[in-house]
């Protein structure tokens, strides 16, 4: 069997996103195509994101290669499927342009994963994968869907699904092989700030899942449970990265825990890299062995400058505010960049807010301005107002969102589309 794994060109004209526009490593792309390979099929990825490739261009990469199934991703890499754009507008215009293809349309994703009729509907796509797709996609080929768990696909009655969300077994997942010409062209150095480098950045994974349950974060239906990669495995990966000239890898971890044995493996390679973590899960001693290791960023979730906004966002902080600063401080001393990320849940005030940010900043630590909360299909924010996800789920936390707040994040100049608008959107 042959399959085309896409990943598309994405544009947030209008959109409430705000992960970074920049192309990443499709990860989930990069993992299906092994274990494909491994079972006997063809599977290429089309990066269209990095190389710019339009709906029509991509066509004519998918008609080479004849193939039996076509695979879009509905969002831009595992390191945002927890904060996607809500519309579905990219996808939609690039399976209209590849709708009368005989191959099998397969969607994989978040929105797959919570909402996978609507996405189905919406995309035109044949079968939908509800969580993380590696282990799935191999299945389309070898069985017949009523025998696949973790799908819902179209049949003469309606949608029907099938089990509940997929989560992958990690020691199943080989260390990804970039071609070399790929890697060269990822110039994007992910939450890196303040160094001038000329050498390729790359996106790695040493663990998924989290073990909090924070009621902001959309998890429950992917990427859920915390499962670490073996570390050999992990190694290879960032070794070859290596060899192809990269010289700074990002770990998309949902959370990176303190890990001793991979952060002196890393101390003895010539590598920087990023983290996004919990501060309040460090001590000192391990923030200094993580900055001797070649650490040069940090994204600290805090959410919330008191510990009664913590509690009420389901934190389970185990850290003061105080020892939260002090946290933060003594990571700066041996990290290049760090950065405190506050949400704007209505729990603290404007004062409160300034005063903690100007403590950080006097550190320097840098801490945003707090960004909206967005009620993503998935989470207990979502749940608590409006009950589970139905077909309109993403639309309506949408016109909550945009209804809600006046201003929104840092890199959001003008006030966001209706999602109606978006997803109407026609292409040039």
């Amino acid at each position: 069997m042959v399959f085309a794994l896409i990943y598309p060109n994405w544009d947030f004209s209008g959109s409430v996103y705000f992960g970074c526009r920049e192309p990443h490593f499709p990860l989930e792309l990069g993992y299906s195509k092994a274990l494909l390979e491994r079972a006997g099929h063809r599977a290429e990825i089309i990066d269209a994101h990095l190389e710019g490739l339009s709906p029509s261009a991509v066509r004519e990469r998918v008609e080479a290669l004849s193939p039996d199934f076509i695979v879009v991703t509905t969002a831009p890499g595992y390191l945002f499927w927890r904060c996607p754009q809500p519309e579905l507008r990219v996808p939609m215009l690039l399976l209209r342009s590849l709708q009368d293809m005989e191959a099998r349309k397969v969607v994989v994703g978040p929105h797959c994963s919570v909402t996978p009729a609507a996405a189905l509907k919406k995309l035109g796509a044949d079968i939908a994968v509800m969580g993380e797709p590696e282990t799935v996609l191999a299945e389309l080929a070898e069985k017949g869907l009523p025998d696949i768990k973790s799908i819902s696909y179209k049949t003469s009655s309606g949608i029907k699904a099938q089990a509940g969300p997929r989560a992958t077994d990690m020691s199943m997942l080989p260390a990804v092989k970039w071609p070399a010409e790929y890697i060269e062209r990822h110039k994007h150095h992910h939450h890196r700030f303040g160094a001038c480098t000329d050498g390729p950045g790359a996106d790695v994974e040493a663990s998924r899942g989290c073990p909090y349950s924070c009621t902001f974060c959309a998890k429950r239906e992917f990427r859920n449970n915390y499962r670490r990669r073996p570390l050999p495995v992990v190694l290879e990966e960032i070794d070859r990265l290596i060899s192809n000239g990269v010289e700074y890898v990002y770990f998309i971890d949902e959370i990176f825990m303190p890990d001793r044995k991979l952060l002196e493996a890393l101390s003895n390679r010539n590598i920087s890299f990023g983290i996004q973590t919990r501060i309040d899960l460090w001590k000192p001693e391990m923030l200094e062995l993580l900055g001797a290791a070649g650490c040069v960023s940090i994204e600290a979730g805090i959410e919330s400058v008191t510990e009664e906004g913590r509690a009420l966002l389901g934190k389970r902080c185990s850290a003061t505010t105080i020892e939260l600063v002090n946290l933060l401080a003594a990571a700066k001393k041996g990290v290049q960049f760090v950065q405190s990320t506050l949400l704007n849940a209505h729990t603290d005030s404007p004062e409160a807010v300034e005063e903690w940010r100007s403590r950080l900043l006097d550190a320097g630590v840098w801490a945003n301005k707090p960004v909206p909360l967005f009620p993503y299909p998935g989470s207990e924010e979502y749940s608590r107002r409006w009950g589970e996800p139905d077909d309109n789920a993403w639309e309506r936390a949408h016109d909550y969102y945009i209804n809600a707040n006046r201003s929104f994040s840092d890199i959001q100049d003008d006030r966001p589309a209706a999602m109606k608008e978006l997803e109407e959107y026609e292409s040039n």
